[in-house]
């Protein structure tokens, strides 16, 4: 069991840093935008357009509103990300942080199937929104964020720019609960906070090799937009742990800031801050055997050895009739 402490003292790294939140006109992005602007931290809150006015006034209500903007922004639309990202550097100079917040979640159970006035099976039209809003936008907003990061020269640990080492930057991305476990029964959430898992991991090679860390965030449930489903004031007079948008605010600011911190995730359910990816991996030979945990460490070690994975030219995958 990997217990996370947060400190205080660290979120004083905020100060004069700029990051770019997605997702963050209202619940645990805006929650996390107040906390780094409050730091003294730029911040950049891209959303729906539609959200416009609830940015602006949660703006307003920052502590220094003067280092903070709103650029309208879909994650799911590469050139308006980009733009979010140009604008960001043309008025703050630099993009040191970027968290990966946006998502969604289905309204109705996506394993059931509706049918047509034929009655033909329909597509689940929303399970791809979710896809789309989840793991593509996640995935955009990681690469834009390895891309411009990148640019950075390194700086120390305590802030000071250097040419021997130290990091550029972070991203981090808010996962689930559900990206571990899948018991809840919303298949297209659970399968797409799975997928921002698998990007945590496939990412840390590329980031270590342009000296960003990567971490994420796995909240369990949290009162926002996405659960006005429950009554939390039932689930807290049942005796449950409860979160909120500040809690898991406070997590991804600490994992933004944590030079530490490498490829890292932590669960946040209320008191409970616990790593997981450290956890899982101190737990193989037990879950695996050790003989095929060996086996694949070795198997591991030829991979990088050959300096990763063998992609198939795409040619071969996309064959046109």
């Amino acid at each position: 069991m990997h217990q996370l402490h947060q400190s205080p003292s660290l979120l004083a790294r905020l100060s004069g840093q700029t990051v770019i939140i997605t997702g963050a006109a209202r619940g645990i992005g805006g929650a996390a935008a107040t906390l780094f602007n409050k730091h003294g931290a730029n911040v950049t809150i891209t959303d729906l357009p539609q959200l416009q006015s609830t940015a602006e006034a949660l703006i307003e209500s920052f502590g220094h509103p003067e280092k903070a903007m709103f650029i309208a922004a879909s994650v799911t639309q590469w050139s308006g990300m980009v733009d979010a990202f140009d604008l960001t550097i043309s008025k703050f100079g630099r993009v040191d942080m970027v968290v990966a917040n946006a998502g969604i979640m289905e309204s109705t159970p996506v394993l059931d199937i509706q049918l047509d006035e034929r009655g033909k099976p329909l597509e689940s039209k929303e399970a791809l929104e979710v896809f789309d809003v989840n793991l593509k936008g996640a995935l955009n907003t990681l690469r834009l964020g390895l891309h411009y990061i990148g640019k950075n020269p390194p700086r120390t640990q305590d802030g000071e720019n250097s040419d021997n080492g130290g990091s550029r930057g972070s991203v981090t991305l808010v996962a689930s609960t559900s990206g571990y476990f899948g018991t809840t029964g919303n298949a297209a959430y659970v399968a797409s906070k799975h997928g921002v898992i698998g990007l945590l991991r496939a990412s840390q090679k590329k980031a270590e090799a342009v000296g960003i860390r990567v971490n994420a965030v796995a909240p369990c449930h949290t009162p926002t937009y996405i659960t006005s489903g429950f009554d939390n004031d039932d689930m807290i007079q049942s005796g449950l742990e409860m979160n909120t948008p500040e809690l898991v605010g406070m997590a991804i600011a600490h994992a933004a800031v944590d030079e530490t911190r490498r490829g890292t995730t932590c669960l946040v359910f209320g008191k409970y801050l616990r790593e997981l990816e450290d956890t899982r991996k101190s737990l193989y030979s037990e879950w695996l055997g050790s003989d095929l945990t060996d086996a694949l460490a070795q198997h591991g070690e030829y991979l990088k050895s050959i300096g990763g994975y063998r992609l198939p030219p795409r040619s071969s995958q996309h064959i046109k009739g």
